[in-house]
């Protein structure tokens, strides 16, 4: 069966997530900036966020527990603004319109929490998009197969239908046990659109 849906990832897809960037926004050296990377971005529990099982509040106050007091007030302003500094990936939003504009199914399918309500809000083809999945308000996580079936039997998909866009290859092993073909976006838009045009023969 041909492709004719086009399933997205949110982060290192559509969105560029800089965890190092958004570490430097309320400090001024890269020691303090580190520290705050380490205990909120990279701390094992900042996928529990993704899962749904854990609150923004509750991730702060893990994180205030591996750092020194100074940096609480720095971690707070992380913490409740990081968000606001999610940039677009431009090239691939312009896949998204190209591919609506010609007529192919746009959804969006994330690891990530519920902020998440304001982070679609800096995604330029959101509005584009045919549905989404969010696995905090599914409590179900990539790669598991489940969160790709989840979408196809919400917005009444067969899987053979859909190519599924992102930039890990677990997350692609998933889709692809749930019946989807899994790309691997390395960042590449050309290979990219070389991949629809001539792998799948699709001109958009």
């Amino acid at each position: 069966m041909s492709i004719t849906n086009f399933v997205f990832d949110m982060g290192g897809v559509l969105m560029d997530f800089n965890p190092e960037l958004y570490s430097h926004l309320y400090v001024d050296n890269d020691q303090d900036a580190l520290l705050i990377r380490n205990a909120l971005f990279l701390h094992p529990s900042w996928a529990l966020l993704d899962s749904g099982t854990i609150s923004d509040a509750t991730m702060e106050m893990i994180a205030q527990r591996q750092l020194p007091e100074r940096l609480w007030e720095p971690l707070h302003q992380t913490c409740m603004h990081w968000h606001e500094h999610h940039k677009p990936l431009p090239l691939m939003n312009q896949q998204v319109e190209r591919l609506h504009a010609a007529g192919y199914g746009c959804f969006l399918l994330s690891n990530a929490g519920v902020r998440w309500w304001k982070i679609r809000e800096l995604i330029p083809c959101m509005p584009l998009m045919d549905g989404f999945v969010v696995s905090a308000f599914e409590r179900i996580m990539k790669p598991d197969p489940l969160i790709f079936t989840t979408l196809c039997e919400r917005y009444q998909l067969e899987p053979t239908t859909c190519l599924f866009i992102d930039d890990n290859a677990d997350n692609c092993a998933g889709a692809e046990v749930a019946g989807m073909t899994g790309y691997v976006y390395n960042g590449d838009v050309a290979a990219f659109e070389n991949y629809v045009s001539t792998t799948l023969g699709i001109a958009y």
